[in-house]
């Protein structure tokens, strides 16, 4: 299945948001990534969010704080991303195993300074935010209400190969 990176842009502004927040733990005997989508997000309290709301359902890019994914180190957290069509999610940092189970999926997790995650933060009060990635340049198009920010971002030859061969599995089954 090919990836789409950026579009439509749904921002938790909050540090430390944890796997359990991202799919809660009981929804872990789950079999299929699919049974896994209605619940995305559900235990996440946020002033102003609704996990059952279009802003969720519309979005294909998460932009957040520092420290996200922190808690276990579940695949079902990318996986309840994967499912609902979020391959990318742009933050301040990532826990170590969530970040690297993103690249797995063949899924982008971009870590932007928190100076420019206030910019993108501030960008949502001109509107709707759209956001677009250039893998190859390593850069981000974050648009808004005539409004055009540009950032750029870093990550590893390693971990490029695998988001561009569609996540580890892709990855091994061509080379190995």
């Amino acid at each position: 299945m090919q990836k789409k990176f950026g579009g439509s842009a749904i921002f938790l502004d909050r540090s430390d948001i944890n796997t359990d927040e991202i799919i809660p733990a009981k929804y872990l005997t789950e079999v299929t990534k699919e049974a896994l989508q209605p619940y995305i997000l559900e235990d996440l309290k946020l002033d102003g969010f609704d996990p059952k709301g279009d802003d969720l359902k519309n979005a294909t890019v998460v932009i957040t704080r520092e420290n996200f994914g922190c808690g276990s180190s579940r695949e079902h957290a990318p996986w309840v991303f994967e499912v609902n069509d979020v391959h990318t999610v742009i933050a301040e940092s990532y826990a170590r195993i969530f970040r690297q189970n993103m690249f797995n999926c063949g899924m982008l997790a971009i870590e932007l300074p928190k100076e420019s995650i206030d910019e993108l933060m501030q960008l949502q009060t001109s509107g709707k935010v759209s956001v677009a990635v250039n893998l190859e340049a390593g850069q981000i198009k974050a648009v808004a209400g005539g409004q055009e920010k540009l950032f750029s971002f870093a990550i590893s030859q390693f971990d490029k190969a695998l988001v561009e061969a569609g996540g580890w599995v892709e990855f091994a089954d061509a080379r190995y």
